[in-house]
């Protein structure tokens, strides 16, 4: 059963520097991977407090554009906001900044399960 407690409008966000570890090697910026990782990371994080014993919420869609680079040394933060939730799937909209500079925008699905052993 999914908390009635996850419901559209519920936001989160997560951060990140900029680093040698998340960029794009050939041009030294952030890459569209770590970009996609932090969105997700925003999205996962907005659902956790609201989980039940043994559940976890996994990524099945992303659609994003990456639309602007940031340099090393820069702060990304990441946003996601609850879009809609139909049985055990939950939509959201996703954005990364750089400062006032949106570097990413996009939409994301996750599920919420509880594994099996």
């Amino acid at each position: 059963m999914v908390s009635e407690k996850i419901v559209p409008g519920l936001e989160a966000r997560s951060e990140t520097v900029v680093c040698d570890h998340n960029i794009a090697q050939h041009v030294k910026k952030f890459s569209t991977p770590s970009m996609i990782h932090l969105m997700e990371k925003a999205a996962s994080t907005a659902l956790e407090p609201y989980l039940n014993g043994g559940q976890v919420s996994v990524g099945y869609e992303v659609k994003i554009r990456h639309i602007a680079a940031a340099p090393l040394g820069a702060t990304i933060v990441a946003t996601a906001e609850v879009t809609e939730v139909f049985r055990n799937r939950v939509n959201f909209n996703i954005n990364a900044y750089n400062g006032e500079t949106k570097i990413g925008e996009g939409t994301h699905q996750r599920a919420i399960i509880t594994p099996r052993p």
